[in-house]
């Protein structure tokens, strides 16, 4: 006799394209992914302009310097170059969504309907979390960090920083927040891949925290407070990937895993 389950029909059966025609397709979604780029960066060049982004980022700096002290250009063409990557920076993530659905559009023909309930919500997901910890650095560590920076600083010695080494500052900073953020999204991935298991995370949290104490001192600047944010922000957020990967893992299961789990929970 034939297994049923054996016998059930391949999602993706019938649903395979040339090679030249993946290409063809892949070149496509990424023309549109550019283009999305050129148009929030086109946008962002008219409305606010290269020279008020720049100033928008580097307001939490400058609110915390002596008076009448500024950022200064120490390269002949930092004024025109710098501000024009943090155009196309900008431009990148208001069009972060546009480029990751692409992306999604292009492997989800290749997808069975388990795995499409699983990518799905962890792209969606792991982009917002990203949008969050950049948020959370730019609007609550900064503050705490450039006004702990300035009053380490002698009398003797007006802060003048330059504009690019602010920008390799700004952006390293906001990776490793925006990293940070992105446990829950590890957590859920390493047991939905059989790494680690539900049980095994809650076994494993006191190790957890001693290396979130160890990254997040390597990562954040010399004081305490940004410090001490982060790692709370870290070891929070893996609390919460143990409540998603047990929630949410179940659910995208491949049918067949489904199946044979049940019987073999069947009194």
């Amino acid at each position: 006799m034939s297994d049923p389950k054996l016998d059930k029909p391949d999602e993706l059966a019938g649903t395979e394209q040339p090679f030249v025609q993946h290409l063809m397709e892949l070149r496509d979604r990424m023309i549109k992914a550019v283009l999305a780029i050129g148009v929030a960066a086109a946008v962002l060049a008219f409305f606010p302009g290269p020279g008020a982004l720049y100033d928008m980022l580097a307001a939490p700096l400058v609110a915390t310097l002596p008076k009448g002290a500024t950022l200064i250009a120490t390269n002949v063409i930092s004024p025109f170059v710098v501000p024009i990557k943090i155009l196309f920076m900008a431009a990148f993530m208001i069009a972060l969504p546009i480029v990751l659905y692409q992306v999604w559009a292009f492997v989800a023909p290749g997808l069975y309907s388990h795995e499409k309930k699983l990518v799905m919500p962890l792209v969606v997901s792991s982009t917002l979390l990203f949008f969050f910890g950049v948020a959370f650095c730019y609007y609550i560590v900064f503050g705490q960090v450039f006004s702990f920076i300035q009053s380490f600083a002698p009398k003797s010695i007006t802060a003048a920083p330059d504009i690019e080494e602010y920008l390799n500052f700004v952006l390293g900073m906001f990776l490793a927040f925006g990293l940070a953020f992105e446990v829950p999204i590890a957590v859920v991935l390493l047991v939905r891949m059989g790494v680690l298991t539900v049980a095994q995370l809650r076994e494993y949290r006191g190790y957890f925290w001693v290396i979130a104490a160890v990254g997040t001192a390597l990562v954040t600047p010399p004081d305490a407070g940004s410090m001490l944010m982060l790692l709370g922000v870290v070891g929070g957020l893996y609390e919460v990937g143990i409540v998603a990967a047990q929630m949410f893992v179940s659910s995208t299961k491949a049918p067949a895993a489904a199946e044979s789990e049940a019987e073999t929970t069947k009194p």
